[in-house]
């Protein structure tokens, strides 16, 4: 019967944001922490592909009619909707400019049988650089009793965004390593990325030239390298969020390389896609992404490779 309620819910809220659902399937069935797993897809895209859909996961026990849970969700499907007009959705860049692709998350933060008092998230994110798709770290996504009180809920409309911010995060402080294969690397969700006085999540400092600089790379990867040209979404909130910035001062960073021609936006600016201009860079950026995935890679790791430590 919740299911079936859910459905309902989950179908109505989708239809407001422009989404349809494909499919929904049972998930996690672990005792009374059931999940449905719903395929969104645009509406009117008849036959859309994978990496243009979204897989929402909700506990059967999620209060949907809770006006402020109602909402988070509103506004959750109608960014969601946006992003899914990129040409690879599930993607993003970190601020050091590694392109990622995030998958295989499953929501909602479960309880750690290890007894500590924390929860957890699972998923991985892979590397996406226009190649073969091999390199990638398995994450186990950690939040504290502290953490947990600034969020609505623990599940994917309320947690997704911090989540993949903390993990671009971590992942530029050289704590994720990329690998061909291994075991979940630790991504703690603490009180570092939340301010209590403020009650705003924080991510990164940035100045304007590092906040054009990210657009301008995530033009690069996502639409020129990812995309084939498509254009991508430049003012989406979690990256302002992860940039510790506003949406209206990517606004203003996207005119600057609109006006350098370095992206074609759309009317309002909000969409914009790479130019033969930005393209002419590739060298530059492919020579930054091995330079930074170079600088991250933990030390440690190395000397294991080596035969230096013993596991």
């Amino acid at each position: 019967m919740r299911s079936e309620l859910l459905a309902i819910q989950v179908e109505a809220a989708a239809r407001t944001a422009g989404l349809v659902v494909v499919s929904s399937e049972t998930g996690n069935e672990d005792g009374d922490s059931g999940t449905t797993k719903f395929l969104l897809a645009l509406a009117g895209d008849a036959a859309p592909k994978d990496e243009k859909t979204l897989l929402l996961e909700l506990s059967e026990r999620f209060e949907f009619g809770r006006p402020d849970l109602k909402d988070g969700v509103r506004v959750y499907l109608a960014e969601a909707a946006k992003r899914l007009r990129n040409p690879r959705p599930e993607c993003a860049l970190t601020l050091h400019g590694i392109p990622l692709s995030f998958g295989r998350f499953g929501w909602p933060f479960h309880e750690s049988t290890s007894g500590a008092d924390t929860s957890l998230v699972h998923g991985e994110v892979r590397l996406e650089d226009g190649g073969e798709s091999v390199l990638h770290a398995k994450i186990a996504a950690s939040m504290t009793v502290t953490f947990r009180e600034a969020m609505g809920a623990p599940e994917q409309p309320f947690a997704e965004g911090f989540v993949y911010n903390a993990v671009r995060k971590t992942m530029d402080q050289g704590q994720l390593e990329l690998v061909k294969s291994g075991n979940r690397q630790p991504v703690p969700l603490t009180t570092r990325f939340y301010s209590a006085k403020q009650k705003t999540f924080s991510f990164n400092d940035t100045n304007e030239a590092q906040r054009k600089a990210f657009l301008a790379g995530k033009a690069f990867w996502l639409s020129g390298v990812l995309g084939e040209g498509a254009p991508v979404w430049l003012l989406d909130p979690r990256d302002a969020q992860y940039l510790n910035s506003t949406v209206e001062e990517l606004r203003k960073a996207v005119a600057e390389l609109t006006a350098e021609g370095l992206v074609q936006a759309d009317a309002d600016a909000e969409f914009g896609a790479a130019t033969a201009k930005l393209m002419s860079q590739r060298e530059a950026y492919e020579a930054e992404l091995e330079q930074t995935l170079s600088a991250i890679r933990p030390a440690f790791n190395e000397e294991m490779r080596h035969g230096l430590t013993n596991m």
